[in-house]
């Protein structure tokens, strides 16, 4: 059977079940736990050699400091909350550099220059209106705040199958705490 991946940050499990309990208002269904997307799928090839390759540069990264912030959107119709770290774009460019994905996959993923750090909380792909979008911008500020900052010190791969409509939890691979 073959599979989709794509490699993610989880925010702290109390933080993680308020964003799940947030979505629940507006969507009954998601496609994934929430996360910030560390590296799409380009390059994430089903036959997984490349996770090798992820943890080798993970072993040469140390834990790093992310702070969660305001929503904000990619035009008009994919709302998100703000996420901000220098670390977190270098292991994005690192992990992007030793896949070595094609020039059209970066540009499809936004990759490295386009990439924005970010955890998705709403899109209109998801059946949302731009109404009930923007109610829930209105609510995240003060539901979700305050924002928090964490620690991150592992990433998580995530597996789609064939056929399956959800990403699940694959493989979780620890940052190097005294790289």
């Amino acid at each position: 059977m073959s599979a989709e991946y794509f490699i993610g940050i989880v925010p702290p499990k109390s933080y993680m079940e308020r964003v799940e309990h947030f979505r629940k208002q507006w969507m009954t269904y998601s496609i994934v736990e929430p996360h910030i997307t560390l590296k799409a799928q380009g390059g994430l090839s089903p036959d997984k050699n490349w996770i090798e390759r992820v943890r080798e540069v993970c072993e040469n990264v140390r834990t790093f400091s992310i702070q969660v912030a305001e929503p904000a959107y990619f035009g008009d119709h994919v709302l998100y909350l703000s996420v901000h770290s220098e670390d977190l774009v270098r292991l994005h460019e690192y992990i992007v550099h030793e896949i070595s994905p094609s020039d059209e996959q970066v540009r499809k993923y936004f990759e490295l220059d386009e990439f924005v750090p970010h955890l998705t909380l709403g899109k209109e792909s998801f059946g949302l209106s731009k109404r009930q979008l923007f109610e829930m911008e209105n609510t995240a500020s003060r539901e979700l705040s305050p924002f928090p900052q964490f620690e991150v010190e592992f990433i998580r791969i995530y597996e789609r199958k064939t056929g399956l409509d959800r990403y699940e939890p694959f493989e979780d691979i620890y940052l190097n705490s005294r790289a």
